[in-house]
């Protein structure tokens, strides 16, 4: 008698995570293996099949800014490695886009630019009041 198996998802899981670091495809560009939420820091960290890692403040991403640590938690790679996915959140966010700097829609890096720029500091106070001293723009 042959005795079955069964396949956890774990297993399957990893058993996609080493065909992907073998493909042509990850060879060639650098894919994600393994991602997750730093809530020390606030940041995603991502793992990448060329041996690098870099991470982003969870509230620059569309869809994470807000959201509970348990479900910034539950980050997942996609299979392709081109991807994070947050099932409980519905958001999946690009690995290329984000390693450019481009952590969601137009609309939503506008708005981020709006607030970023809104921001205010004592040094950025000074500088204003410094420029004001000077009169109007010749």
């Amino acid at each position: 008698m042959v005795k079955k198996i069964a396949a956890t998802e774990e297993v399957l899981k990893e058993k996609l995570a080493n065909a992907r670091a073998n493909s042509d495809a990850a060879m060639s560009e650098p894919r994600a293996t393994r991602a997750f939420y730093d809530a020390y820091l606030g940041m995603i960290i991502v793992f990448l099949s060329n041996k690098c890692m870099f991470g982003f403040p969870s509230e620059v991403g569309e869809g994470l800014a807000g959201a509970s640590i348990k479900d910034l938690a539950e980050v997942e790679v996609t299979p392709s490695g081109e991807g994070l996915h947050w099932k409980t959140l519905d958001v999946d966010l690009s690995i290329p886009a984000l390693m450019s700097g481009i952590f969601g829609t137009k609309k939503w890096m506008a708005e981020l630019a709006r607030k970023g720029g809104s921001s205010t500091s004592a040094a950025k106070s000074e500088a204003s009041r410094l420029n004001g001293t000077k009169g109007d723009r010749p």
